[in-house]
């Protein structure tokens, strides 16, 4: 297939290298695994996506007026989304998509359009501006997306996005051009990824939205951010009641994106599994430790824990290996076309070890689940050795990296297989955090601590912090909590809010609400975060609902 063709068919040249194959996200950490393993689980044989080859697949060609128009890009970015997901288990994350609809925007609106977002240019009788113009593009690509698509079993794609202040941008795209030769404009980047944000946030008022999972992403120094512009709008959104993830770093060597996981961009070893960023990289399989019963069966067998652990961490790198080297076959006879087409790029792709049940297994052996020394040591010690093997075993075409898994389903799972065998299980449903998430004395700011780089220093496939509040900040109060995860060095977090879902009128307030303020009823739901994604409680499993109503939600005084 030409690269015209591909420009034409699916969205522009080079966007096909910006898509991300997601082992072992939200799409379901564990969509693919059995039950089979409690102690080691493979969460997401990634989707390295066998199938038909792109280049035997029969494209239509599409008239010329329409190429290099906003209507290309959308109907082919919805399109390329939907036929690579068809290939995935994980998610796709679209790291320059907002890169790229504003390049689009400007061949059609010139490169001011974003300062003449008021100007009509719309000769029907609608008479749309610019701005209508842009956010009916908004509506196309996101209610697409957000659709039932029968080769994901009817589930919608999980879809994931990115936004930059400037000097993250600059760092990852001050050299990059586009097949034209021009270069990206970031005030029309920085006015567009403002205006699709401020659009989103409003349009969940209307219905529920789950995707895109979206990621800020903001460099960091001296303990705040760099660009404090950014700072000030990601509070400011915060406060306004939107619901995204932030993910602060003290350089632009990684990215994050998705619900938790780094994108490395360098070669350090530092990598966040899930993209947007990091450009045609991901994890290609996740194979999830259940920590708890590996550190009662060393207790059990009077051992050591670290010993007892070293050999099942060895043996999942061992595993991990022979998984890539099935991959490689495959790839050698060209059955993932994904990877043939440039769309991932495999030397760039994670094994990724997964972690689950850290905190249940520190409660076993009579810890506090708090920052203190006994247990900083021990989480410290836990995920030492697991980057200690994945140092071990990376080569210049392997890699590793170590993740705190979401576990939507696994942590339910690996609860219900160790009561069954007679281990200690404090709870239906293994934490994915640091600390216990029903403990009502652990406080904001140390639940920032408990994310902070004492205890992620080892999480080279990153963790997420959930703050659970029970109301919305002000501006202020959140612009304050990023100088505080910046200075804690916590990566990746977001504000969780209940928003309330009347069952009755159907209207969608962003506040955690007992009544709905529109027609007073009480029957109401709730849409709040599973791990990644939002969504109603309703829709989580019985399990997970059960889970969700031990959550203790902080209040915070204004």
């Amino acid at each position: 297939m030409s690269m015209k063709k591909l420009l034409a068919c699916l969205l522009a040249l080079m966007m096909a290298l910006a898509l991300v194959a997601c082992g072992g996200d939200t799409a379901g950490d564990d969509a693919n695994v059995d039950d089979q393993s409690p102690a080691v689980e493979d969460d997401a044989n990634t989707g390295a996506g066998a199938g038909t080859p792109l280049e035997t697949m029969t494209f239509v060609e599409v008239p010329e007026y329409i190429v290099g128009s906003r209507w290309e890009f959308c109907g082919g970015f919805v399109n390329m989304v939907f036929i690579v997901s068809s290939m995935l288990s994980g998610a796709c994350a679209t790291p320059e998509f907002i890169m790229y609809m504003s390049h689009f925007l400007e061949l059609e609106y010139g490169k001011d359009y974003f300062e003449n977002a008021d100007k009509v240019v719309d000769l029907s009788s609608r008479q749309r501006t610019i701005d209508k113009v842009i956010t009916d593009c908004f509506e196309q690509i996101v209610y697409s997306i957000n659709q039932p698509t029968g080769a994901r079993n009817f589930q919608s794609v999980f879809w994931n996005i990115s936004y930059y202040d400037q000097y993250y941008f600059e760092s990852i795209f001050g050299d990059f051009y586009f097949p034209d030769g021009t270069k990206p404009s970031w005030p029309a980047v920085s006015w567009l990824q403002k205006r699709f944000m401020r659009w989103f946030n409003q349009e969940r008022t209307k219905t529920v939205l789950t995707f895109p999972v979206e990621t800020m992403a903001l460099l960091t120094k001296d303990g705040d951010v760099i660009d404090k512009e950014y700072a000030d709008f990601t509070a400011q959104m915060y406060s306004e009641g939107h619901s995204f993830f932030t993910y602060m770093s003290d350089n632009a060597d990684s990215l994050a994106s998705c619900c938790r996981l780094r994108n490395e961009i360098q070669d350090n070893g530092f990598s966040y599994t899930l993209g947007a960023g990091g450009v045609s990289t991901g994890s290609k399989s996740v194979l999830t430790i259940n920590i708890n019963r590996c550190v009662q069966q060393a207790t059990r067998e009077g051992r050591s824990y670290v010993e007892y652990l070293d050999g099942i961490v060895d043996l999942v790198h061992k595993v991990q290996m022979a998984y890539n080297a099935n991959l490689e076959d495959l790839l050698k006879k060209g059955m993932l076309p994904l990877f043939d087409a440039g769309y991932i790029n495999i030397k760039r792709q994670y094994l990724t070890i997964g972690v689950n049940g850290i905190v249940e297994a520190a409660e076993s052996l009579g810890m506090t689940i708090s920052d203190n020394e006994e247990y900083a040591t021990f989480v410290g010690n836990i995920l030492g050795l697991v980057e200690h093997y994945n140092k071990k075993y990376r080569t210049k075409d392997l890699l590793f990296n170590c993740e705190m898994i979401p576990a939507e389903n696994v942590g339910v799972k690996h609860a219900r297989w160790d009561r069954e065998d007679g281990y200690y299980v404090p709870r239906d449903c293994y934490n994915s955090y640091f600390y216990v998430v029903e403990d009502t004395n652990t406080d904001v700011i140390e639940k920032f601590r408990l994310h902070g780089r004492k205890y992620i220093e080892h999480l080279t496939g990153g963790s997420a912090l959930h703050m659970n509040l029970d109301e919305h900040l002000s501006q202020p109060q959140y612009r304050q909590l990023l100088r505080v995860a910046a200075k804690e060095g916590c990566n990746y977090f977001t504000f969780n809010i209940p928003n309330t879902l009347c069952k009755d009128c159907g209207h969608i307030d962003k506040r955690f609400l007992k009544e709905c303020p529109h027609c007073g009823s009480k029957n109401v739901d709730y849409l709040t975060r599973i791990i990644g994604y939002l969504k109603r409680v309703s829709n989580f499993s019985l399990d997970r609902q059960k889970e969700a109503s031990r959550r203790f939600y902080a209040h915070v005084q204004k």
